[in-house]
């Protein structure tokens, strides 16, 4: 797939099938990711891959997370959105976490290393549409919580950037619209 159309018909696909993906394929996108340009040459990101039981952990957080909001709730109806949220975890066979784990120099501005890992993320997610799969990614709240930076294993200073679903579509993405740029530039000449 040529890169301009890999551009163009790249979708977020939020339903794909339980097949697995092999673990090279996974590794593939992941190193697309890494050629994302960054400043000062920091390198940013870190990926930590959940599949098979290992994406409990993140259902656990999603749900540790969740029963923060719940004071009062019944408990037959606290344990079924306690499951819904568990669940979620299980929506695709692989999920990445895309985490900022921002350079110590004093060069490194955080806004910037955190736009590294973006674009790490878009190259991961171009890279894995060229390669047969679909992806959505995913954020939220959630993904910025204490608890999931402890499910991740991750340090203090680091955060989540993205969850990043994978997997084979189950889904035929729609056609997608956008402004032409033209209408989204302005010019200066002098």
């Amino acid at each position: 797939m040529d890169l301009e159309e890999a551009i163009r018909t790249r979708r977020s696909i939020g339903k794909v099938k339980a097949d697995p993906v092999p673990r090279e394929l996974v590794e593939r996108i992941i190193e697309a990711a890494v050629w994302a340009p960054n400043h000062h040459h920091t390198e940013p990101w870190k990926f930590v891959v959940l599949t098979g039981e290992g994406r409990r952990r993140l259902g656990r957080a999603y749900a540790e997370i969740a029963e923060e909001t719940m004071a009062g709730v019944a408990d037959e109806e606290k344990q079924q959105r306690l499951a819904k949220e568990e669940a979620k975890a299980m929506r695709s066979p692989v999920v990445i976490a895309a985490v900022c784990s921002p350079s110590t120099s004093p060069k490194a501005l955080r806004t910037e290393e955190l736009a590294a890992v973006h674009a790490a993320v878009q190259n991961l997610l171009l890279s894995a549409h060229a390669s047969g799969l679909g992806a959505i990614w995913r954020s939220g709240d959630a993904a910025y919580h204490p608890a999931m930076k402890r499910a991740l294993g991750l340090e203090e200073h680091e955060e989540v950037a993205g969850l990043i679903y994978v997997g084979y579509p189950d889904v035929v993405p729609p056609d997608g619209r956008r402004t032409p740029g033209t209408q989204k530039t302005a010019w200066i000449d002098n």
